[in-house]
């Protein structure tokens, strides 16, 4: 018995890794809130998809790992021709330079829209200077008919460094689910399993994220040590949550160590409960380097925290200084120490500010208004894709 071909046009999503960060949880959001009716999708990593997919909770998913070595993808370009030859995919989306490289293979393959998204900096060209990185995408551009830059920064980069036309460039906030990150009721005494903190009283600062050189917690971790320096008044109810894992939680936890107020904080590792964990902050701090536009600004927002953050990407088109929190430079450990003692020291205003930036994101944040601008861009440039598709004729 013949079975009905499934109509909806196929999106192929194209990472290098699929695993925690805030890139793969935008392609989580995007998949799980796009109307099931509209578009398949598929989820292609270039070296591995680890357990993190089961945050995808559409059961029509499928995913590939092509456990890709370390330098081009050149020799992959064979199994992904064929793998699009097979999959037939209506939109090949590539996320970042590391899988930027895959619209080449995905042209060749007749793949007839081509979309790549900028969701952040390249940890070696944080600030966009690197010409190289610049020439590589001025390189692949013509094999790109539509760019997403995830800030307004971003944008410009596409635009004024690789040199982009504008009208082939959307730039679209991330989204977050405001169901599931929202603020803490209250009067109610959230527990959060493992966590030290329990006692009344307490003004928790914290931050999550993978603890890379880009994140740059030692930062936090020395801004806290600072704070206690300055006001060791706050000793007896300033603490720190530092959630993730990499490279730099040893460094955090030896500054810490070396200042004696490694009692003061909690470093976790990886944690699956980020939204239980958001409101039971009293103030989020996103230390990075380099940013696109941070979907943990928006969950801490969501959950109506004050936010410090540095200057850096689109952190600043999110945090509104001194309405919503602050923004602050860069690497800077007496900015930022001096920003979380004016927060722990004045909790009404930090609960204000808080108040503010949750209603912020109600206004322009939404999971709902970020899939619409996704669909719609689909739904744009298919649209001219399928009309020009040259039928095979019919047989007789």
């Amino acid at each position: 018995m013949a079975t009905v071909k499934d109509k909806r046009p196929l999106v192929l999503h194209v990472v290098y890794r699929f695993d925690t960060g805030g890139l793969e949880n935008g392609v989580v959001n995007l998949i799980n809130h796009m109307s099931i009716d509209s578009y398949r999708h598929v989820v292609l990593a270039l070296t591995e998809v680890t357990d993190f997919h089961h945050r995808i909770t559409r059961g029509d998913v499928d995913f590939f790992a092509l456990n890709k070595s370390p330098g081009h993808a050149f020799k992959l370009y064979p199994q992904l021709f064929r793998i699009f030859r097979k999959l037939r995919p209506d939109i090949v989306h590539t996320r970042n330079l590391a899988a930027l490289e895959v619209v080449v293979p995905a042209w060749f393959a007749g793949v007839g829209v081509r979309i790549h998204g900028e969701h952040g900096r390249d940890v070696g060209d944080l600030d966009g200077s690197n010409r190289k990185f610049q020439w590589i995408r001025r390189i692949y551009s013509p094999f790109v008919n539509h760019y997403l830059a995830l800030s307004r920064d971003l944008a410009y980069y596409l635009v004024e460094k690789v040199k982009v036309p504008s009208s082939k460039v959307t730039q679209v906030y991330n989204g977050v689910d405001l169901a599931l990150f929202s603020p803490s009721q209250p009067g109610c005494s959230l527990v959060v399993a493992g966590c030290p903190f329990t006692g009344s009283g307490l003004w928790i600062a914290g931050t999550v994220g993978r603890m890379q050189t880009v994140k740059d917690q030692v930062t936090l971790a020395r801004a806290f040590v600072r704070v206690l320096e300055i006001a060791p008044v706050l000793r007896s109810r300033l603490r720190l949550v530092l959630v993730g894992d990499g490279d730099l939680r040893t460094q955090c936890q030896a500054v810490l160590d070396a200042a004696g107020v490694a009692d003061l904080a909690w470093l976790p590792g990886e944690r699956s409960d980020v939204p239980d964990i958001m409101r039971s902050l009293d103030c989020f701090v996103l230390p990075s380097l380099a940013e696109g536009i941070s979907n943990t600004i928006l969950e801490a927002m969501a959950s109506g925290l004050p936010v410090v953050a540095t200057d850096v990407g689109g952190n600043a088109d999110l945090v509104v200084h001194g309405i919503t929190g602050h923004i602050i430079p860069a690497a800077n450990v007496e900015a930022m120490a001096l920003s979380l003692l004016q927060l722990a020291s004045e909790p009404e205003l930090a609960r204000s500010m808080g108040l503010a930036g949750r209603l912020r994101v109600l206004e322009k944040f939404s999971l709902q208004a970020m899939v619409g601008t996704y669909q719609g861009l689909y739904d744009q440039l298919l649209r001219p894709a399928l009309g020009n598709l040259q039928l095979p004729p019919t047989t007789r």
